[in-house]
């Protein structure tokens, strides 16, 4: 087991490749390089972040930290285990630490399924409880996320988008984990359940000192939640540092034409220029040589477009940045 003060969750040189096939054969022609090299910690009771566009590769490396899809290379260490050393029933015990939100809660709640017996299943598989100890945890789950005990006969179909969601965020605590994969829970909801979904996981995460990879779309949410935040651009990591330090002094092209783009309510601010990107991101099929954002950064130089970046640090905040001219 890993000491108090090393990271719960440590990420190193994790790619994941999907192949791509073709013809009657089914021979494989190329990847599509979803996630290409990324290394990271967690700390203990630390929400880390991860921005970034659409297809960057976000949902793919929270869904490979947690072993639901199976990394082609590198390693993720959970509690100082090598998750990849593992049979597949030390991994099923091991995943009563490390749960996941989904980001749809209506394509990911089994809508034959009763509520009751959803947020009971991870209690059954993993023979933690049963009878009526099984069912008070249950109604106890339900009020602890904000709803009423005796909606355990209810079907999903039978709640809104915002109370999918809290009975999502029940089922993936149900278990008491240390660590939970939050994919962009917010997506479909509207801004008040928005701020309710948020001041719970800020809850649970005080009282049970729990630890999130938070993804989303949503700078201004990120900001508020988060210790650290994480950028990804087309399967890498570009830049990694406190949250104070990135949204007020980001280093790397991308990551500042992120931030200015951030809706802001002071008027005084309301003219400062916003850093549009030109295109859209390269194919991770075939993505660029060299620093991958090169290709639509405004400042990128020759050495940019032949040379990979190491993500390197900064100073001595912890501050780090994939870039060539920082």
């Amino acid at each position: 087991m890993a000491k108090k003060d090393e990271p719960l969750v440590k990420v190193d040189n994790l790619h994941t490749y999907f192949p791509i096939k073709t013809g009657v054969f089914q021979k494989k022609v190329a990847d599509l390089k979803a996630v290409d090299g990324v290394s990271f910690y967690i700390n203990r009771g630390e929400t880390l972040g991860l921005i970034g566009e659409s297809g960057c590769g976000k949902t793919t490396l929270g869904r490979s930290i947690l072993w639901l899809l199976k990394p082609t290379s590198g390693n993720v260490y959970f509690d100082g285990t090598d998750l990849g050393n593992l049979s597949a029933g030390e991994l099923r015990k091991m995943r009563q630490n490390m749960q996941m939100i989904f980001e749809n809660p209506y394509s990911s709640l089994d809508p034959g399924m009763k509520v009751g017996r959803i947020i009971a299943e991870p209690l059954q598989i993993h023979n933690l409880a049963s009878g009526e100890e099984l069912e008070d945890r249950v109604r106890e789950m339900l009020v602890m996320v904000g709803l009423e005990a005796d909606m355990v006969e209810r079907y999903p179909s039978e709640f809104s988008g915002g109370q999918r969601q809290r009975i999502e965020l029940a089922r993936a605590l149900t278990l008491r984990p240390s660590f939970i994969v939050c994919d962009n829970p917010l997506a479909h909801l509207d801004v008040s359940t928005q701020a309710q979904i948020i001041e719970l996981l800020v809850w649970f995460h005080n009282w049970r000192h729990l630890s999130y990879l938070f993804i989303a779309h949503d700078l201004a949410l990120v900001r508020r939640i988060s210790h650290r935040v994480a950028v990804m651009y087309l399967g890498k990591l570009v830049e990694i540092a406190e949250t104070d330090e990135l949204f007020d002094n980001p280093l790397h092209p991308y990551t500042k034409a992120l931030i200015s783009a951030v809706p802001v309510p002071d008027p005084a601010e309301r003219d400062r220029m916003i850093l549009l990107l030109p295109g859209e991101p390269p194919s991770p099929i075939n993505p660029p040589s060299g620093c991958r954002f090169h290709p639509r950064c405004n400042v990128a130089a020759g050495k940019c477009g032949q040379v990979i970046p190491d993500l390197r640090e900064i100073g001595e905040s912890g501050h780090q940045v994939a870039c060539h001219l920082v």
